[in-house]
């Protein structure tokens, strides 16, 4: 089967003043989304993931790589008809009602009469904003705007569904619907990029996960291996009083840290000048 998505070394530079410096946002990038998975890019903000986004959407040149769509080249508009999009912040037009407004964004893909009217209204429905259809999108809250830009994004039957940070402004019922939406999605078989600074959001939905850091791919696997491994906090630097290391596990454990010796240290701690692990959450 056609994958979803196929990256070879996408890179992107920008220039930075006159002098001819370049900032490198995406590195190299490489990866695939098979059809009907759900893939998260996960990362801290600056991390490069929105830039990776635009290159694939075509909204931004690649420096060099490649980049295919359902086994066309991004390059192509053609790539993109099959595509449903919610950017980080999108922008919606306040004076319409949120049905207008889908309604206006099915028609840009070429959806028409009774066909677009009732599929405006299944995915209002799906966005939880059937009771809000007919209001003015400017009366809407963020998290409900947020809402309708998914709602938008699905209008179409989109075969490859991209999010930028969807749970952006989303309370915990909207983060709980948006997540059995994405799991309906994608037991029908449409693929899913997503990004998010979230990793419990990502952990919630996704298949596999990579890990950006400064545009490069530094980890890719599965959720399942991910949510096995241990977290660890390891720290350097000298000796610690036993006073200050005891404040440091008091503020360790009120975070769900719990402050442990490395195998083989003795009873009382590190040796001088030796890191400290504090291994796994509770």
């Amino acid at each position: 089967m056609t994958p979803a998505l196929v990256l070879r070394g996408l890179t992107k530079d920008f220039a930075v003043g006159r002098r001819g410096v370049r900032l490198r946002a995406v590195d190299q990038l490489s990866l695939r989304v098979e059809a009907g998975e759900v893939y998260g890019l996960l990362g801290a903000n600056g991390s490069g993931k929105s830039t990776a986004l635009k290159l694939v959407l075509g909204l931004l040149t690649p420096t060099a790589g490649e980049c295919s769509i359902l086994g066309v080249s991004s390059r192509d508009a053609a790539a993109r008809r099959a595509v449903g999009y919610l950017p980080e912040s999108p922008g919606l037009y306040r004076y319409l009602t949120g049905r207008e407004l889908v309604a206006f964004f099915g028609g840009l893909a070429g959806v028409r009469g009774a066909v677009l009217r009732a599929r405006v209204d299944e995915v209002l429905g799906w966005a939880g904003l059937a009771a809000a259809a007919d209001r003015r999108v400017g009366t809407y809250s963020q998290g409900m705007r947020q809402r309708l830009g998914l709602a938008q994004a699905l209008v179409d039957r989109p075969r490859f569904l991209i999010l930028d940070e969807p749970a952006a402004g989303v309370d915990a019922a909207g983060c709980a619907a948006q997540t059995a939406l994405i799991r309906r999605l994608r037991a029908e078989g449409t693929a899913v990029l997503l990004t998010s600074h979230l990793s419990d959001q990502i952990a919630a939905v996704c298949d596999r996960v990579g890990v950006l850091e400064q545009g490069r791919l530094v980890r890719e696997d599965s959720v399942a291996t991910l949510a096995g491994e241990a977290e660890q906090l390891r720290l350097r630097g000298p000796e610690l009083a036993p006073e200050d290391r005891a404040a440091l596990e008091r503020w360790l454990r009120v975070r769900g840290w719990t402050a442990e010796a490395a195998p083989g240290w003795p009873a009382g701690g590190a040796p001088a000048g030796l890191p400290g692990v504090f291994p796994g959450r509770n």
